[in-house]
């Protein structure tokens, strides 16, 4: 199903493929947290083990839009339907976890070789990593174009681990299915790029005529969700494109509209294909961030919503915004 071209590319760029369809990568944050050297902002955040998150995608080369910040190939994007033999959901959640095994094999300490290791690597972490129990579907590509999403969900539940399903919005109809047949994720997030309709089509270069009408159904859908799920508006902060202080109010409209649970403000990172696209200087600093946050925050405190800062990481320069901090970490992960 995916052509050898873009295999090439992806296996570059240190994916492993699985099955027809869906890969692995592993983050660096959890090789990080097998070495002690610090977690992702979701562990800080939400509770969430980074040594024992699967970052995967169902749909790695497949998505409705061309978004200029991806890290994708997304040149080489193979449409926005799955076509041909579509794997299920334990072939999937086998093959990512055998996946991530294997890719973590190198940090294994082996005390059986005469050579001397240089593996920095703690074996309780790296003998936990060997079953992840937090799947992030995000990765690459729009995970909500696999048409069994709501299936894997419940079988990651299943199997007693937390999903964090992360989607653009387009296929509203999708989460109106994981809502009815009870297959929601752990945690919920609609990534908002652009906060209007005249920006939204330039930045994305979607597929989808319809695409701003596809998004905003979605995020009548989130509020909708809130309490069956936790939910969280993620906010991809790009400087002179996203992070303008004159769009704080069409931010606000849409954070209203979804009243998510939480707020995300993330920057962007010039990593992958990225780079060429949109270049270092785009990156903001964690400052510029922090300070989008307050002014957002202060806007929304007018309207009632009363949100404040919950957390930050300038490492990764991000900060989750939200009402009650005792609501942030996931209980029983």
């Amino acid at each position: 199903m995916i052509p050898e071209k873009i295999k090439k590319i992806l296996k570059k760029q240190h994916y492993a493929l699985v099955g027809n369809h869906s890969a692995v990568q592993i983050c660096r944050w959890t090789k990080k947290s097998i070495r002690n050297e610090g977690v992702c902002y979701k562990e800080k955040f939400y509770g969430i083990k980074s040594h024992r998150c699967c970052q995967m995608t169902p749909a790695v080369a497949w998505c409705q839009n061309h978004c200029l910040h991806c890290w994708r190939a997304i040149e080489y994007t193979i449409g926005d339907e799955l076509k041909g033999k579509i794997d299920s959901p334990s072939e999937i959640i086998d093959g990512c976890i055998e996946a991530q095994r294997k890719l973590l094999e190198g940090f294994k300490i082996r005390p059986e070789t005469k050579h001397k290791t240089v593996s920095k690597a703690d074996m309780k972490k790296w003998e936990e990593a060997q079953e992840p129990m937090q799947f992030a579907i995000s990765l690459s590509g729009e995970p909500t174009i696999y048409p069994y999403i709501g299936e894997l969900i419940e079988e990651l539940r299943r199997r007693g681990k937390t999903s964090f399903l992360v989607t653009n919005g387009l296929l509203p109809e999708r989460l109106e299915e994981l809502e009815k047949k009870n297959q929601l994720p752990t945690q919920l997030y609609i990534s908002i790029n652009i906060p209007n309709k005249e920006n939204y089509q330039q930045f994305h270069r979607s597929t989808k005529k319809d695409a701003w009408e596809r998004l905003m159904k979605s995020l009548e859908i989130m509020k909708r969700v809130k309490g069956k799920t936790r939910t969280v508006f993620r906010m991809n902060m790009i400087r002179e494109i996203s992070l303008r202080k004159e769009w704080i109010l069409d931010y606000v409209k849409l954070i209203l509209k979804s009243d998510p649970m939480f707020i995300e403000l993330k920057g962007y990172m010039s990593v992958g294909f990225a780079r060429q696209r949109l270049g270092y200087e785009m990156m903001p600093t964690h400052k510029e961030l922090k300070d989008f946050a307050e002014e957002l925050v202060k806007e929304l405190n007018k309207v009632g919503e009363k949100f404040r800062i919950l957390g930050e990481q300038e490492v990764s320069r991000v900060l989750v915004l939200g009402k009650n901090k005792k609501e942030l970490k996931i209980k029983e992960v």
